[in-house]
């Protein structure tokens, strides 16, 4: 999913804020209740289930709606995957073709947040809706694994093929061609929540943006959306059980750090991420601070179809100079690791009890800082094989961030290696959200940073994003052997199988195209108010709120 913010941090479920987009004081909640001001992010592009590929629009997301499956305490402060909409774990059949068909009861009594009766025809109309051709989801391929979806995405099949059926209002059968290892996160997973026919028939394209028609199933409900302002969320009292956490949840939309810390110190924001990167090391060493596990890498993608960047030389000549230590440790300063490939650690693999991803998959370039001089000669040297020595002729390119202290920190340091190192300008230019993530995904840049998130535990949710087409490939990126090997990879259920396919994937991605340039693997930054309890998280980047108490 893609990273927004500006320190290393994802999913991070904030409270909502106090402030009217600078500053002010936080506003009272209902008389007799307890509010949560939480800041993740500025204006969210889209908050519509199936539309959204954002961090900060799935952290929205999960306050409203819920799917088959949902993330619960386990007492520790982590996060579990549990039933969620399900009453229970589905029953599960493998088929002679190798196909598996799951059949999930669902709870009694279900509602949507208007009252209305929620049947298993709502997930039916939503999956539908996702891999409809006509939605133009960035996450259709998230329920590829579901009978019929890849022809229904072609345009070979209708939506109504796909393999999910409503057997009764509680019953819902669901076809999956192969036995997907992470169906059931997939089944919690923002992109495959349920959403209501009825009122997005009515609405259209406006159903999100008032909270009459935003009609969810989840926790809260959207009470309040002042545009540039804040999101207030208010317990949904048709959840299905009961809501213990604060009365209300207000997000207030900011993406100014200063302004962040400053609400933080008065007590105007609960919960926040993003300090400044100057106050670091004040923030760790007061406590202040805390750092969570982060499945994610932050990198620079470059536009695979623009010259000069469509040239695999100049691509790792512009990675090889980069000193990622030096980022790490000067700048974001919050226990992130440089990257030596795409995948992050953490993730694991079946090549044993214990084994990593990464490390089973070794170093695609040394990390090491003595090193860096190494490194440099040789991007000096690909550069002049490119048609560059020197970095003579070589065209001014211009960097491109969404706005936040820590990227354009980062941009900054990056350009001047560049310089440094290849002897190139590189120009530096930032955009408000919304504008810089509709650039990036139309291809409207040169390069540009970015940072990806585990959708789930599984690295095929970071090697999938590259396919020839996908909606999430920003890089525009395409080779065919690489898409073959990341359909096979999902093809199949054999561990052993599947991550020699991923490797051998993630081989071409960076040994030999160097498609992005990883730069480091996330952690998880946050700002939470002392006395807080009931809060918990999963290493995807989801802080819950639901259970808050000691406001």
């Amino acid at each position: 999913m893609k990273k927004n913010s500006i320190l290393p941090v994802l999913l991070v479920l904030v409270t909502a804020l106090v402030v009217t987009g600078c500053g002010g004081k936080k506003p009272a909640a209902a008389a007799g209740g307890t509010q949560m001001t939480i800041v993740v992010g500025s204006e969210p592009n889209t908050i519509d289930p199936a539309l959204n590929s954002a961090v900060d629009g799935a952290i929205y997301l999960v306050q409203s709606f819920e799917g088959l499956y949902k993330y619960e305490d386990n007492g520790k402060g982590n996060a579990a995957l549990v039933p969620g909409q399900a009453e229970s774990a589905p029953e599960k059949t493998v088929n002679p073709d190798g196909s598996v068909t799951y059949l999930f009861k669902l709870r009694n009594n279900l509602k949507w947040s208007d009252g209305q009766a929620f049947t298993a025809k709502d997930f039916v109309y939503g999956w539908q809706r996702l891999v409809d051709p006509d939605t133009a989801a960035d996450y259709n391929y998230m329920i590829d694994m579901v009978k019929n979806a890849n022809e229904i995405m072609e345009g070979e099949l209708d939506k109504s093929q796909l393999g999910i059926r409503a057997i009764d209002d509680r019953t819902l059968e669901i076809i999956l061609t192969y036995d997907c290892p992470y169906f059931f996160e997939i089944a919690a997973f923002p992109a495959a929540f349920p959403v209501r026919a009825d009122v997005i028939a009515k609405a259209a394209d406006q159903w999100t943006f008032s909270p009459a028609t935003y009609i969810g199933n989840g926790p809260y409900r959207l009470k309040e959306w002042v545009h540039n302002s804040y999101l207030l969320y208010e317990k949904n009292p048709n959840y299905y059980e009961p809501v213990i956490g604060p009365d209300t949840l207000r997000f207030a939309l900011m993406d100014d750090d200063n302004a962040i810390l400053s609400g933080f110190r008065s007590g105007d924001i609960d919960f926040a991420e993003n300090p400044p990167v100057d106050e670091i090391p004040t923030l760790l060493s007061s406590g202040d601070l805390s750092v969570a596990d982060y499945l994610g890498t932050y990198f620079v993608t470059f536009n695979n179809q623009k010259a000069p960047f469509n040239d695999a030389r100049v691509r790792r000549a512009f990675s090889l100079a980069i000193d990622r230590n030096y980022l790490v440790d000067q700048i974001s300063r919050t226990g992130e690791k440089p990257a030596a490939g795409f995948v992050p650690s953490g993730i694991s693999d079946a090549a044993g009890p214990g084994s990593d991803f990464r490390e089973v998959g070794k170093d695609y370039y040394s990390i090491n800082s003595a090193d860096y001089n190494s490194n440099s000669a040789e991007a000096k040297r690909l550069l002049a094989e490119a048609g560059y020595p020197e970095g003579r002729g070589f065209p001014v390119v211009e960097y491109l961030y969404n706005t936040s202290d820590q990227h354009r920190a980062i941009g900054e340091a990056m350009q001047n290696m560049w310089r440094t190192v290849l002897g190139v300008n590189v120009t530096l230019s930032n955009q408000d959200w919304a504008v810089f993530i509709d650039n990036r995904k139309l291809g409207n840049y040169i390069f540009a940073r970015h940072g990806w998130i585990a959708d789930y535990n599984d690295p095929i949710s970071f090697l999938d994003l590259f396919v020839t087409g996908g909606g999430n490939n920003d890089p525009q990126y395409s080779n065919s052997r690489y898409d073959a090997l990341v359909a096979a990879a999902k093809a199949t259920s054999v561990p052993e199988e599947r991550f020699r396919f991923m490797h051998q994937a993630e081989d071409i991605f960076m040994k030999e195209d160097a498609a992005v340039a990883p730069i480091y693997f996330y952690t998880q930054p946050y700002l939470s108010k002392p006395g807080i309890k009931g809060l918990y998280y999963t290493p995807l980047g989801f802080f819950f709120y639901k259970n808050v108490t000691g406001l």
